[in-house]
């Protein structure tokens, strides 16, 4: 959703803007090919993503290999107090996916790891072996909205106590049983997804982001995201349309709402049919964008 994200955050040529989820720098490229003046300030944890940025040689960019929740301390540190515009764009890169041995994808044999930062102590695999049977069930019921989570939980214990899984395909192999035959590949998927969000605590560091927001962007600045799940897009939803992660509606003496971002429209902008035919992992992308509020 290049187009979408460039037109919706109506780059400033003198503009300060951050790109969080720099992956393979293809929205970075489009915005510092618009800055004149201005600068683009990416992050990225991912050892590959500070790979592909070496070839950024524009003075107009700056790139820095840290987790988005440091974002506003970094940028502090490069003597930016606020930005024009942020641009978060969720979940996995192609990289990640394509790469057997990072264990995103359903499609390999693999480790269990699911690290977006191969510095991170945590993987899937850590996971599986030292939550109790209850966490578990929650993390696939709450992360991955898994149909028969409890007994799947119970499942892994099981085996676990028979071999350790130390595999992508052994993770299948359990989950296989209770998967609807006509749609396998869509199960397996939630089932990694869970686990994915946990290792990386995706969801802690979105409503983090989303916080920052408030602070580092200026007004009339904006913010696009664009997440890949209903988790993801319903925090971002709630917090535009609420000024918080829970939607819970405040008003203040006057009856006003209190927010400080108000949505670009009322319904996420979808990738077209053409984007689609061509990349069909962009069919779940939900983009939203938000004006700062002053």
């Amino acid at each position: 959703m290049l187009n979408e994200v460039v037109q919706g955050l109506a780059i400033v040529p003198i503009g300060n803007y951050a790109d969080v989820t720099f992956g393979g720098g293809g929205h970075a490229k489009k915005i510092v090919e618009l800055l004149t003046a201005g600068h683009l300030f990416a992050f990225d944890k991912d050892p590959n993503a500070a790979q592909i940025a070496q070839f950024f040689t524009n003075q107009s960019f700056t790139f820095t290999r840290a987790p988005f929740r440091f974002v506003k301390e970094f940028l502090n540190f490069y003597g930016v107090i606020t930005l024009d515009g942020l641009l978060a764009d969720l979940g996995t890169s192609s990289y990640q996916i394509d790469t057997p041995e990072r264990g995103f994808s359903t499609r390999f044999d693999s480790k269990l790891d699911m690290r977006m930062d191969p510095k991170s102590p945590r993987t899937a695999e850590a996971i599986l072996h030292s939550y109790t049977e209850g966490q578990l069930a929650q993390l696939l019921y709450v992360y991955g909205e898994v149909a028969q989570a409890a007994p799947i939980a119970k499942a892994i214990v099981k085996a676990r106590s028979y071999t350790p899984i130390v595999t992508t395909y052994q993770l299948k192999t359990i989950v296989e049983p209770f998967a609807p035959k006509t749609k396998k590949d869509q199960y397996f998927a939630k089932i990694f997804q869970s686990f994915r969000i946990e290792v990386n605590n995706e969801l802690t560091e979105l409503k983090n982001l989303l916080n920052q927001s408030i602070d580092i962007i200026k007004p009339q600045g904006r913010i696009a995201i664009i997440a890949y799940h209903s988790l993801e897009d319903r925090l971002v939803k709630n917090f535009l349309n609420t000024g918080n992660v829970l939607g819970k509606i405040e008003r203040d003496a006057y009856g006003k709402l209190l927010r400080p971002f108000i949505p670009l429209q009322k319904k996420a902008f979808m990738p077209s049919i053409e984007e689609i035919h061509s990349n069909r992992r962009s069919r779940s992308a939900r983009l939203r964008i938000g004006i700062r509020v002053g």
